[in-house]
């Protein structure tokens, strides 16, 4: 049945003011160009893609079952339409019954769910000595181990760390295969990231966090990124990254978009959760391990929105970082953008920039 909303509509040509129709597709957008500064009704944006979720209401991806299930159901709750869920290093074993999980959400999305469009295999293929909240299972990879996990479910995005001996033969025959390649949870130089991307790697993963920061003589892994990257994820909680840092990246690097690194303590209270098998602790609004350092996050995309319009975004630049860049990252020009023949995937803001309503391919929540 054909549904049709009024409001101030984010198209890829501008603001216009007028109506948006469409059943599981978008059928029409009509309307004038407008500032939308210049009236008080709602803002429609294209829905939300986070490309790296490991968690949400209680749920950790790593459980395998129907945790991605939940996952999927908390985060559309706050406006994400898409997703990619997010393994951890660990024995081959869990990792593959999370893989296998994920398969099966992503081959049916259930009412009420976000989309998964498949995994975002963040380790084992990283450096010991750069894990972050990572397990201590780190390993370096084989092409043929790759295939064997892409065997459960679609492997959309893969992490390494390419200075491990091998990876670079390994990132560029991914690449070949058509798979996207981020760098991370590495200890690699400036010089092992260019060559990175100079066989195929296509960003990198959580920027400025688990990797080698920038030094005027020896600019590390984040330099390789603002120097030569076309896109990189960044977690906006303001926690994990500077408001500065953040300007900085955004000025490098053309299509930077946001991420949550979302945890099983996403949308819950504080307390205890799991992330991998690893016990972490929900407190004053972050997420950590008992000796501090950063696990993941609590961050729904919908904050990030808001987090990137207070730093100084204006919102149209902040949308295109929580939704259009993912999906230009993964070719999917179907997502990420309101305009005729898309997935009718959109959100209703009000002018204070919290969530009205949410579609995703059509429905409701």
């Amino acid at each position: 049945m054909r549904a049709a909303i009024t409001g101030n509509i984010l198209t890829p040509q501008g603001w216009v003011h007028g109506d948006i129709g469409f059943d599981t597709h978008i059928a029409v957008v009509k309307g004038g160009a407008v500032d939308p500064a210049s009236n008080t009704d709602d803002y429609i944006l294209p829905g939300f893609i986070d490309l790296h979720v490991h968690g949400g209401g209680g749920k950790d991806v790593m459980e395998a079952g129907d945790a991605v299930r939940t996952i999927a159901a908390l985060h559309a709750r706050h406006g994400t339409t898409s997703l990619l869920a997010t393994t951890m290093t660990a024995p081959s074993d869990d990792i593959e019954l999370a893989l296998a999980a994920i398969g099966r959400a992503a081959a049916r999305r259930g009412a009420g769910e976000a989309r998964v469009l498949g995994a975002h295999l963040e380790g084992p293929y990283i450096n010991p000595g750069k894990l972050g909240a990572q397990p201590d299972y780190a390993r370096a990879a084989t092409l043929a181990d790759v295939r064997a996990l892409a065997a459960l479910a679609p492997l959309k995005l893969i992490t390494v760390a390419p200075e491990i001996p091998g990876h670079l033969d390994l990132v560029k025959a991914l690449a070949n295969a058509g798979m996207r390649v981020q760098l991370g949870h590495t200890a690699g130089s400036y010089e092992d990231g260019k060559a990175a991307l100079d066989h195929g790697a296509h960003g990198f993963t959580h920027l400025f966090n688990a990797m080698t920061g920038l030094h005027h003589r020896e600019p590390g892994m984040v330099g390789a990124a603002l120097a030569h990257a076309q896109y990189a994820e960044l977690i906006p909680d303001l926690l994990h990254v500077h408001p500065g840092a953040i300007r900085t990246a955004l000025r490098c690097i053309p299509k930077l978009y946001c991420v949550t690194d979302s945890t099983a303590a996403t949308g819950m209270p504080d307390g205890e959760y799991m992330l991998g098998r690893q016990v972490v602790m929900k407190c004053l609004g972050g997420v950590r391990l008992p000796d501090g350092t950063l696990a993941g996050s609590a961050l729904t995309m919908d904050q990030a929105l808001r987090n990137l319009v207070k730093i100084g975004l204006d919102l149209a630049d902040a949308s295109a970082r929580v939704s259009t860049y993912a999906a230009d990252y993964l070719d999917l020009p179907d997502r990420g953008r309101l305009a005729t023949g898309a997935w009718a995937d959109l959100v209703v803001l009000d002018r204070d920039l919290q969530l009205k309503a949410v579609y995703i391919e059509g429905e409701r929540l």
